[in-house]
């Protein structure tokens, strides 16, 4: 992706921007923290450096945005895209949302959000945003609650070939 210009958000000092290949260490650094955080995984650094990199490479997998207060990456996340038949547009899925634990509440999510939300609402066929998160993580649950989403009528099922599923076909 090429560099671009930066946003204002609205946490205190928070700008979004998107991410450059100088951030692969630290959206790798962020995927696995997640990970750790929400779910008790450790993932594969190699595996995760790849899979970053290669959103970096090709925009059609999705796009990256960072949010940076006094120069330093504080939080970031990931865009995905999944079209709708039903709506004939295209959903803006958030994904591997990560605040730095020191920048938490202080706005660093809400600029993020802010950003992505206002570029969906200019887009042309883009129909709505949506995220999933892990059911036990009610901080997270409430922080998305607190910028108005709402949690949706669909639960997720999955198949997963590469981290494994209860499913057991992993």
């Amino acid at each position: 992706m090429s560099e671009g210009p930066e946003t204002a958000g609205r946490g205190a000092g928070v700008r979004v921007r998107p991410a450059y290949p100088r951030d692969l260490t630290t959206l790798v650094e962020f995927n696995r923290a997640m990970a750790h955080e929400t779910e008790d995984r450790a993932l594969d650094p190699a595996v995760v450096t790849a899979g970053v990199q290669s959103v970096l490479d090709d925009p059609g997998r999705g796009s990256y945005f960072v949010a940076e207060r006094d120069g330093r990456v504080v939080g970031g996340l990931l865009l995905t895209f999944e079209w709708s038949d039903w709506r004939n547009g295209v959903f803006w899925w958030i994904q591997s949302v990560y605040v730095r634990p020191g920048d938490r509440g202080g706005g660093v999510f809400r600029a993020l959000y802010d950003h992505v939300r206002t570029k969906a609402r200019v887009t042309p066929g883009a129909c709505g945003l949506r995220l999933y998160v892990e059911r036990g993580n009610a901080h997270a649950r409430r922080v998305y609650a607190a910028v108005g989403m709402v949690e949706s009528a669909y639960r997720l099922y999955e198949v997963d070939f590469v981290l494994g599923s209860a499913g057991g076909l992993g």
